[in-house]
């Protein structure tokens, strides 16, 4: 069972930062830029510190308990 969203992307990636504020785990750049510097957020299960970390499909990000995997192509109706 998955404890995660899997958030849609366009791109074939996307930075930490941005994918922070798109799967609504942080509400701006500014708090993004704290939780990472705080050592709190994980990808993969590893601390990562750089807002700029290149993301992949399949990669899942954690904060605290939330969770959220860098899915597929978002769907436009």
């Amino acid at each position: 069972m998955s404890d995660f969203n899997d958030i849609p992307i366009t791109d074939d990636g996307i930075k930490l930062g941005q994918f922070l504020k798109l799967a609504d785990l942080v509400e701006s750049g500014a708090e993004a830029k704290q939780v990472l510097s705080g050592g709190v957020v994980r990808v993969n299960g590893d601390v990562e510190t750089r807002r700029g970390r290149q993301l992949e499909r399949g990669d899942v990000v954690s904060l605290g308990a939330k969770s959220a995997r860098v899915g597929g192509e978002r769907e436009w109706s």
